[in-house]
């Protein structure tokens, strides 16, 4: 049955003091409700800006594909396996957390003079980190980014992450769950897409605001929840936008969420 569940940006989790301002789309943290656990095969969609100077330090996960994308300014990943890395806009990263990974991401200002973007030293940086579950447990950790050409990006939908076979040849890094795939797109004032036509459909609103066809406004925090629902139109609005669609052909059982 087609379904289609606005969550507006001041319902979500907030968590704000100190160097991290974190906002939640689902249970995270100290934000448990057991109503409220994923959406199709996404488990986290955390909405994080931190502080120059600060990040989260080493910590560990794992069975989890993990995939961050940054706004503005830039992050600095170092991790258990030997991989580092700084991602900026336009900068895909997938880790793969395997067996088990340990990790950190700071804010890049944290090094004096080595900020990769233009943004000051001060500023913080601004990121989407989304969590969807892998097709099977275990394997080794992995880890992979790619840059991806703005003007690929510009008024239409770029397959940034994907481990659907309908996308083996487009897309920008793989992920290890063969049923989902992570569309992005920066629109122009009053530009359109069409989203994809599946399961779960996941449409997450970063910056700017949007229409979403038959349901209305969305704006900078909104998130769409989709059911059956079709290839939606999404039209921009005045000042563009930039949207996160997951693409999901299976969902997840309580066990999977559990054990997570």
């Amino acid at each position: 049955m087609s379904d289609i569940r606005i969550h507006r940006s001041r319902s979500r989790s907030h968590d704000a003091g100190g160097w991290l301002d974190s906002r939640h789309s689902f249970s995270f943290g100290n934000y448990q409700d057991p109503m409220n656990t994923h959406f199709g095969r996404l488990l986290v969609n955390n909405d994080d800006r931190i502080a120059a100077g600060s990040g989260f330090d080493t910590h560990g996960h794992r069975d989890m594909e993990i995939v961050t994308w940054v706004l503005s300014g830039s992050l600095v990943h170092q991790d258990s396996e030997g991989h580092s890395g700084i991602i900026y806009p336009g900068l895909a990263q997938r880790m793969s957390a395997g067996t088990g990974i340990l990790h950190s991401e700071r804010n890049d200002a944290w090094r004096d003079g080595s900020v990769r973007t233009e943004a000051a030293p001060a500023d913080p940086v601004h990121l989407v980190q989304m969590w969807v579950v892998p097709d099977e447990t275990g394997g080794d950790p992995g880890y992979e980014q790619l840059e991806i050409e703005p003007a690929e990006l510009e008024n239409q939908l770029v397959v940034v992450a994907g481990g659907l076979p309908t996308y083996s040849d487009r897309a920008a890094i793989r992920i290890r769950d063969r049923t989902s795939a992570l569309h992005a797109a920066r629109l122009g004032p009053g530009r359109s897409v069409h989203l994809p036509d599946a399961p779960h459909l996941h449409l997450y609103v970063p910056l700017g605001s949007v229409t979403l066809e038959g349901e209305g406004p969305m704006d900078t925090g909104d998130a769409a929840r989709m059911t059956a629902a079709g290839g939606r139109r999404v039209t921009a609005g005045e000042h563009g936008a930039e949207i996160l669609a997951w693409e999901m052909h299976a969902g997840m059982t309580m066990l999977d969420v559990r054990g997570h």
